[in-house]
């Protein structure tokens, strides 16, 4: 199972794909998992946001083996690609225009199960199709500029142009790490999960990936992934897990740090 052509090219383009009702069949499941994977301290009061990580390595460990997920990574960014992690959320209020990673030489993408219907009014995901190009002089301008749209523009942050990706569970979302993107209007209670890939590093390259590994220290967790994701894998899976695996050694030690600086772990 690949993506076709003109889906990649796409991507390729705009940097997000959207694939409407993609995982339907397995809904209920994901629904209940997710409910189920956050117990006592991580309930959600709605003050803010709620965050878990890694999350699908809890209860969902198998949606890496899903044939779907493993289409879109390997169309993406190679047979061999990596899984990064995972986060699942509770969102509260507005998010502002961000990027998730600013990655000049390796592709990684997030992959977002949103468990809640949304639109414009209500939460939905917004992109600035293109953004993530950041070896085009638009992406360089526009890092500077979405500093403060108001000072750029004349405009509040909610007002810059872009795609609004409405939603309904089921439906998944596909976005590059360096593109653009914010939330606005939304309730104290939108449900959302993560999925996060990246292309394998070359040899030369892997103190880059341990550096990006190390930032998951602000989550107070050991090891890149958990026991039972590791425990559980498949032949396959430990494809798109042995690179990490090898090479988040220091984590813990950071870990162990930002509990001492840190007064709970972080929530995104």
């Amino acid at each position: 199972m690949r993506l076709t052509q003109a889906q990649i090219d796409y991507f390729e383009t705009f940097g997000l794909l959207k694939f409407p009702q993609l995982m339907v069949d397995r809904l209920d499941w994901i629904v209940g998992e997710f409910a189920k994977t956050f117990p006592g301290t991580n309930k959600h009061d709605g003050t803010k946001r709620t965050c878990v990580v890694p999350f699908i390595d809890q209860r969902m460990s198998v949606l890496l083996d899903d044939p779907r997920i493993l289409a879109i990574g390997r169309s993406l960014l190679g047979d061999d690609f990596n899984y990064m992690g995972s986060d699942g959320n509770y969102y509260t209020g507005d998010t502002g225009w961000h990027r998730d990673g600013y990655h000049e030489k390796y592709r990684h993408l997030k992959i977002a199960f949103y468990l809640d219907r949304l639109d414009g009014g209500s939460g939905a995901l917004r992109v600035i199709p293109g953004s993530h190009r950041l070896r085009d002089n638009y992406a360089g301008d526009l890092t500077a500029r979405m500093r403060n749209p108001r000072a750029s523009w004349e405009i509040e942050g909610a007002d810059v142009p872009a795609v609004v990706l409405d939603v309904v569970p089921g439906d998944l979302l596909v976005f590059d790490h360096n593109t653009f993107h914010s939330s606005w209007n939304g309730s104290a209670n939108r449900r959302m999960f993560t999925i996060n890939l990246c292309q394998r590093y070359a040899e030369e390259d892997l103190q880059e990936l341990r550096d990006y590994i190390g930032t998951a220290a602000r989550f107070w967790i050991d090891r890149a992934y958990s026991e039972t994701m590791m425990r559980t894998a498949t032949p396959e899976r430990l494809v798109h897990l042995e690179q990490v695996m090898a090479n988040d050694g220091h984590l813990a030690a950071l870990s162990a740090k930002a509990r001492l600086e840190m007064a709970e772990p972080a929530r995104g």
